[in-house]
């Protein structure tokens, strides 16, 4: 498998309070069938955090943490855009919302369903 050249993009949420910009392979997307992400259902890169910038909007944002607080999941507080989250099993990495990315097209990336449900 040839892997893609690291490319650079903007995102944001729907009102523009919270901008950021990442660089990715897009090696593939998840879905994840986990009790919020199911209800969000949001198409996700995983993102280094040093492949990850956040531009504009800190003071926008809320945050949302449940079963083992791990996770951190952001909302925009204006427009309730859901833009990207802190992973729980790799604290390390975002999973970007890639609906969020401004021309952006997923078309042809390999998409994998994550099991968070199961995870304990």
């Amino acid at each position: 498998m040839t892997k893609r050249p690291l490319k650079h993009y903007q995102g944001s949420c729907h009102c523009g309070a919270v901008r950021f910009e990442i660089e990715t392979d897009f090696p593939e997307l998840t879905m994840c069938d986990c009790s919020i992400c199911k209800r969000k259902n949001a198409l996700m890169v995983k993102v280094p955090e040093a492949q990850f910038k956040l531009i504009a909007g800190a003071e926008s944002l809320t945050e949302y943490q449940f079963h083992t607080k791990t996770a951190r999941h952001f909302f925009c507080k204006i427009c309730g855009i859901y833009p990207f989250h802190r992973k729980r099993v790799t604290p390390d990495t975002f999973g970007i919302n890639v609906h969020c990315l401004h021309d952006f097209d997923p078309i042809g990336i390999p998409v994998r369903q994550a099991i968070g449900a199961a995870m304990k």
